[in-house]
């Protein structure tokens, strides 16, 4: 049964990656008691994170209802701590929810879970790296390596406010006809070019990542971001 390993908050810290955003709050560590979620509102002007305790302040960015929660599996985590030659805790992805036997990139886009018996979630896109995660990784050609592996873990919407903790089981209840997966959505926005118009007409993606594919499927192909910047 897919379960909730860990749920993690943010440890702020001083963040020297982006001009102009002091902090990070991609410090994340698992927490023992029972975390609130409720729909943060818009991007720029709601409360952020979907997590009460929790803490987001590239704004801009990050943040808002589309990505409200941010969830990887541990089984990616293992596979990339044993490609580094190093440990890698719950939460070291900057993720709030550290999963277990769910395919999470697998997911389809708006695919819902439940967590526990309160909170339902709804897939709505995948997490694209940046350069506070390659700084906080300090890997070398990190957005490069994370960005050819495909396996970004996804953001989710909060439908069903409520509380969760680690142990909770997850439970599928929803998966769209349309076939677009985490994986497959990402790919299409960091690099193939031909999977774009997939993404046009799937209602459950944010508009402006639709906006997006339609105008990148009259451009040339995706450039890749220059290394280890934001992409």
């Amino acid at each position: 049964m897919p379960l909730l390993l860990s749920v993690n908050l943010a440890r702020p810290r001083p963040n020297p990656a982006k001009p102009g955003v002091a902090e990070t709050g991609i410090d994340k560590r698992p927490v023992d008691h029972p975390v609130e979620l409720r729909a943060p509102g818009p991007k720029h002007t709601g409360l952020h994170s979907g997590l009460v305790g929790d803490a987001i302040f590239d704004t801009r960015n990050h943040g808002g209802d589309d990505q409200a929660v941010y969830a990887y599996a541990r089984e990616v985590l293992d596979r990339w701590a044993a490609e580094l030659g190093r440990e890698l805790p719950d939460g070291s992805f900057g993720e709030n929810l550290t999963t277990t036997g769910l395919d999470v990139d697998g997911a389809l886009i708006g695919e819902r879970w439940r967590i526990g018996d309160e909170v339902l979630l709804e897939v709505s896109v995948p997490r694209i790296p940046c350069s506070t995660f390659a700084h906080w990784l300090d890997e070398r050609r990190w957005v490069r390596r994370f960005t050819e592996a495909a396996l970004p873990g996804t953001y989710l919407r909060i439908v069903e406010p409520g509380r969760i903790r680690a142990g909770d089981p997850i439970t599928v209840e929803h998966r769209p006809q349309h076939g677009l997966t985490v994986e497959r959505c990402f790919r299409a926005l960091t690099g193939d070019a031909s999977l774009l118009p997939q993404l046009v007409d799937v209602a459950e993606l944010p508009e402006d990542v639709r906006e997006t594919a339609r105008r990148r499927t009259d451009r040339p192909p995706y450039a890749p971001p220059p290394e280890d910047s934001e992409a």
